[in-house]
This record gives structure tokens, sequence and C-alpha cells, in this order.
């Protein structure tokens, strides 16, 4: 099987909220996605999607994916979508870095390989593990009532894992923290995420004034060293999340123990096969993990649960439904939270079909 076309689609997916806000002021009403075709000389076509959170989140923008993916595609025709392995090697000898253009690719490549043996992506990453998994839900920076409010309304859809969006004043901070923290039962899990925002003093303070809280907290600072001191100070378990960009970065915060749980986004490592490896270091490891994207629609919500299902239970700390977040739907078959769970699909492949009319002309077309 030889890859004969690379097409990028774009597509807007506004809120259902109307905007998403995070430390530092930043906020975004629309994310720009990318949605990539693979086709193959065998008739067998996969899709993935890459999102990333807006240019000021990581280092990744939308018009970097297609750009990158316009560079990369030429090298890539004739190759066989079925050898990952192969093809990521290619893919990183033919564009340095960016790994979130080749997640995409990646993804697309799973979904062909799934298609062509006749098995969901989720087998082929590992196995099923139980009937369906847990989901969190990101609760966007606000007022501390409206944020309370806002748990509140998710807690009666059935999530009980809540990543309140932290990062701005300490005070303000603190009464957010507090106030979540009453609303919740025994068996829900609150996460801090700071997204980098506080500067060392401000997590100090904010971790020393809710240390009787059962709260996780999650990427405080910029810096990793930041990070650690910090993680070296606190009692309550810790998130890593922005500074565990690659396989490097795993293994020094595992040997530091500057993490309970680290974040696992597909793009952030170049797609589901350096994801998949990330993953299974964690289980060797020890290290629980939230499994997830910067963002994205259908297909990357169906690429997050795949997985997330193929992860052995008792490391998957979380999981995340983007679909869920945004008002438009690209593609039919993908995964929907059922009382804040999800499962993976058991049909080949990615277990999704794009709605054609929603992505449009492809901007990128390689062939």
């Amino acid at each position: 099987m030889k890859i004969t076309r690379i097409a990028v689609y774009q597509v807007d997916l506004p809120l259902h909220e109307g905007s998403y806000k995070w430390s530092g002021g930043k906020s975004v009403d629309v994310f720009d996605s990318s949605i990539i075709q693979v086709e193959t000389d065998s008739g067998i076509v996969g899709y993935g999607e890459v999102c990333p959170l807006g240019p000021f989140y990581l280092p990744a923008y939308a018009d970097g994916v297609r750009a990158g993916v316009r560079e990369l595609a030429p090298h890539l025709l004739g190759s066989d979508p079925t050898q990952l392995s192969r093809l990521n090697r290619l893919m990183d000898a033919a564009l340095k870095g960016h790994p979130y253009v080749k997640s995409g690719i990646d993804m697309a490549c799973w979904d062909i390989l799934g298609k062509a043996t006749s098995q969901p992506v989720c087998h082929l990453l590992g196995g099923r593990y139980g009937d369906d998994f847990v989901l969190y839900r990101a609760i966007s920076q606000e007022a501390p009532e409206a944020m309370a409010q806002k748990v509140a309304a998710y807690r009666g859809e059935g999530y009980r894992r809540f990543q309140l969006k932290v990062g701005g004043d300490p005070e303000t901070d603190i009464e957010r923290i507090r106030q979540i923290a009453a609303l919740l039962e025994p068996g829900d899990k609150l996460i801090a995420d700071a997204n980098t925002g506080w500067l060392m003093h401000e997590a100090a303070r904010v971790i020393r004034a809710v240390r009787d809280v059962d709260v996780y907290i999650e990427q405080p600072c910029a810096s990793y060293a930041e990070c650690l001191s910090i993680r070296r100070r606190c009692k309550h378990p810790f998130v890593l999340d922005e500074s565990v960009d690659g396989l490097e970065m795993l293994l020094r915060s595992h040997a530091d123990q500057a993490a309970d749980v680290v974040n696992i986004k597909i793009s952030k490592f170049g797609g589901l096969t350096k994801a998949a490896l990330a993953r299974d270091l964690c289980v060797e490891m020890g290290v629980a993990m939230t499994i997830e994207d910067s963002w994205g629609g259908d297909i990357t919500t169906a690429a997050i649960a795949h997985l997330a299902h193929s992860t052995p239970t008792e490391f998957l700390f979380t999981a995340t439904d983007f679909n869920s977040y945004v008002t438009v739907s690209t593609a039919a078959g993908a995964p929907q939270r059922i009382q804040g769970r999800m499962a993976a699909a058991e049909v080949p492949g990615l277990g999704i079909k794009p709605r054609m009319e929603a992505l449009g002309a492809p901007l990128v077309d390689v062939h």
C-alpha cells in the first residue's frame, strides 16, 4: 500500500460557551482546526486532525499545520502508511521538529492501518480496557461564583473530574478552589490548572492557602525548574503538562519525582505513535496520565478515545471529549460522552466518517 495524496481542510470550531479563557488573559472564541486526509493506492482513506490552542499556548499555530504539511507531504508520497515507525522516522528526517505538524498525518495513518486490518485503533494500540473510561471537564476562567455554577451544572451531566483554569490573581484563585471544592462529593476529583500562569511566590501562596483542600496542582509555573521547586514544597498531588513535551522530559520528570500525573497531548508528542510510546513508558514507570490533545473536534476526540481506551484503567487518570465543547460536527461516528464517560468505537480504524460538506475545499492538496 502506498500514499498517493495528502490533503488538508480547514474548519472553524465555535464554542458552546462562547469563549474559553485561561491564565494570563488568554482566550479563544473559535478554534481553527485542520483535518488531514491521507489517500492510498488501495482505495483506503484515513483522517486525522490538528487543532492548536491558539498561537500563544504551545509552540504551534493553525496556519503552521497547513504550511508544515505542504512542506512535508511530497516526501511521503509513495510511502507505506501502515509502517508507522518507519513513516515517523521519514517525517522526522524530512522536517526537523514541529511535532504538531506530523500529528494529523500519523493519526490518519493509524486510521488506515485499522481499516486495512479490520480492527479498531485501540486494539492496535494495545487492547481495550473496560467498557468505557472517565472524562474531565475543563472550567474556563471566570469569577469564582460563575465557575462554581458551571461545575455544579456539569456535575449534573455526570462529570466527576473538574479542571479549574486558575493561574491569575492568587487571592481569586484561592477562592475559586475553595468554592468549588465545597461543592464536590466523595469520588470527585478537582484539578487547579494554572497553565504556567503563576510566578513561584504566587504558586507558593496558593498551595499554602489551600493545604487543607483535596486538590491536584497542575503546571503552576512556566518552566520545569520552577514547577519542580513548587513540587518540592507541595503536599498536594502534582500534575505536569506544558513542561512534558517529549520522552526526554518525561524521563527527566520521573527521575526528579516531579509529578504524580502527566498530561499526554497527542499533537504535542507528534501523533498517536509517539503518544502511545509515552503512554507505555508511563505505565512501566507507574505514572498516571491524562490522555488528551491541545484541542479539536470529532476526529481528535476519536483519536483520544482510542488511546485512552487502550490505556490500563488504573493508569488513566482521565481523558477529554473536545467534541462536546464545540458547535460544529466534522465527522459522523465520533464517540459521544454519556454521564461523564466515553468509549472508543468498535469498528475498524478511528470509527469516523468525515462530513465533507463541513470540510469544504482543501487548502493543501499534494498528490
